[in-house]
């Protein structure tokens, strides 16, 4: 056997070698997500409420999202149900998937099974990635198409950089269908998350900017695009044709709720979201795509990390979360960073010391993104630690971190309403609908309407609006909130009929007057348009 043979070999077993780890590392981050979702005592947040709403109206785009999320969280609901459980079961599988992929980005930046460990660990361990695979949303397939498309150009890059093709081969032919592979990836990313387009701005600086502007001599790389942006496509057609209400979204979100956010607050979150004590590891994954000779063939990918990065400082109102997709990647090369440094002999603590102070913090940390505390122990445990985080909108707090306060309440809520609807007589039932302020209420009303034996529910928040009010036969709307003020010019009769209180949940949402409204003194179709809320 040559050594060319033998090098190859001997790296097929480190390979073969390490999946064990990497299996039973996606093993525990699946764990952690499906124990938690099966002892939850919690409800369902905010946020899922409206994605279940979503998805029993199918469209090619939503106020506030691409679309394919919503896709797949129909086929969820098909195959397994509503239950908690089952909305948060796929996130959960998202997020092992997450950490497999990061697993095997390690193993192709030539890591072995210690830096398998260091980056596995790193992101189970992150906080923001706990928190985001926790509930559904699209986020946790954001992070997972993220990593994929990693992955994939990778391999492209792996691809160029053999030998042993000619040079025509290396610009492209070898390599072309994984340009087509990475243009499926990151047309399904954008079709989650508008945020892909990061990814592709970096991808396209980093071709520029790194030996890989070769391809940019060939199609392939167009065509990347080209398929991308066709997959794109039907959310650019549905912005079309209801008045770039994605950009109208965006635009008064940064305006409004995400006003008070600054670029502090996000460069300061990439350390916090990502668990503080993995500072090092993802830093000095940059600092391997960028100084370390093994790691300049994969340039490409800082290149991604520094563009997606500046776009968002330049946004003065982005949540530092935005960026989190991007870590993966970063944890793998620091990973393998390292473990390299970890073969000196004055270094080799570093690759049992680190993952190690990682699981710890991370296990401090967790509370505060997991949903595994009672809420009594879990105030005790935040008081304990002096930590009580802010909301991210800028909205009054009570005991719980908005993130927990958004899973309470909601059932109660539907309850009360339920009660005020059915003490109307029974002829006014049947012109009656309900009128929520923002998607969380209508979402969570819509979600109980068949338990509580609810009628229609309306709303002019975000995608709600589009849906619209019925019809124009309205009789009698049973109001959320508000001041009987409010009201009073619209309606000939307004009564307080009920009062919604709940423990633990968003101030905003406790001590909701419910108002019965009768006698209407103008269509709702004419005043419609007027009541357009996107945030």
């Amino acid at each position: 056997m040559n050594a060319h043979s033998a090098s190859t070999a001997e790296k097929e077993f480190l390979i073969r070698n390490s999946m064990g780890i990497l299996f039973g590392l996606s093993l525990l981050k699946l764990l952690i997500h499906l124990g938690t979702n099966a002892l939850a005592s919690y409800g369902l947040f905010r946020d899922e409420f409206y994605y279940i709403a979503c998805s029993s109206r199918l469209a090619l785009g939503y106020v506030d999202h691409p679309p394919l999320s919503i896709y797949i969280l129909y086929v969820s609901r098909f195959l397994f149900g509503d239950s908690l459980f089952a909305i948060r079961l796929l996130p959960s599988f998202a997020g092992a998937l997450t950490v497999f992929l990061t697993g095997l980005i390690v193993c192709k930046l030539g890591g072995r099974k210690s830096a398998v460990v260091i980056a596995g660990i790193s992101v189970i361990f992150s906080p923001i990635h706990l928190a985001m695979n926790t509930y559904y949303s699209m986020n946790s397939f954001d992070a997972l198409l993220w990593a994929l498309a990693a992955y994939v150009l990778i391999l492209i890059v792996k691809d160029s950089s053999l030998k042993i093709a000619s040079a025509r081969q290396a610009g492209g032919l070898m390599s072309w269908p994984l340009w087509i592979v990475l243009g499926i990836v990151l047309g399904l990313g954008l079709l989650n998350k508008v945020g892909m387009l990061w990814f592709g701005l970096g991808l396209f600086v980093g071709l520029i900017l790194t030996a890989n502007r070769k391809y940019l001599a060939t199609k392939w790389p167009w065509i990347c695009g080209a398929l991308a942006f066709l997959i794109f496509l039907p959310f650019i057609f549905w912005n079309l044709t209801h008045d770039f209400a994605h950009i109208e979204f965006i635009r008064k979100a940064s305006m409004l709720k995400y006003s008070g956010l600054t670029r502090l607050d996000f460069i300061f979150g990439q350390i916090l979201l990502q668990n503080p004590v993995s500072f090092p590891v993802w830093l000095a994954g940059l600092y391997f795509f960028f100084f370390r000779k093994e790691g300049k063939t994969f340039r490409i990918l800082g290149y991604i990390y520094v563009i997606a990065f500046l776009v968002l400082l330049v946004n003065r109102t982005s949540k530092a979360e935005y960026l989190s997709p991007a870590y993966p990647m970063l944890f793998a090369a620091g990973a393998v960073l390292i473990e390299n440094l970890g073969n000196r002999k004055y270094w080799r603590w570093l690759r049992s010391a680190l993952p190690a102070l990682i699981i710890v913090s991370g296990l401090l940390l967790a509370p505060f993104v997991l949903p595994i505390l009672p809420v009594k122990a879990f105030m005790k445990y935040s008081n304990f630690l002096g930590m009580a985080p802010p909301s991210t909108e800028g909205k009054e707090l009570a005991e719980l971190p908005q993130f927990f306060a958004d899973m309470f309440g909601w059932e109660n809520m539907a309850e009360t309403v339920a009660r005020v609807y059915h003490s109307i007589p029974q002829d006014a039932q049947t012109k009656a609908i309900i009128i929520a302020r923002n998607y969380g209420e209508a979402g969570s009303l819509e979600y109980y309407s068949k338990k509580y034996q609810l009628p229609r529910v309306i709303s002019p928040h975000n995608n709600y609006w589009f849906w619209g009010y019925g019809s124009d036969d309205l009789e009698t709307a049973i109001i959320l909130g508000g001041d009987k003020e409010d009201y009073v010019s619209s309606f000939d009769q307004v009564e307080q009929a009920a009062v919604i209180h709940c423990n633990y949940c968003m101030p905003y949402e406790n001590n909701l007057p419910v108002y019965v409204c009768r006698g209407p003194k103008v269509k709702i179709s004419e005043i419609w348009s007027s009541l357009k809320h996107f945030e």
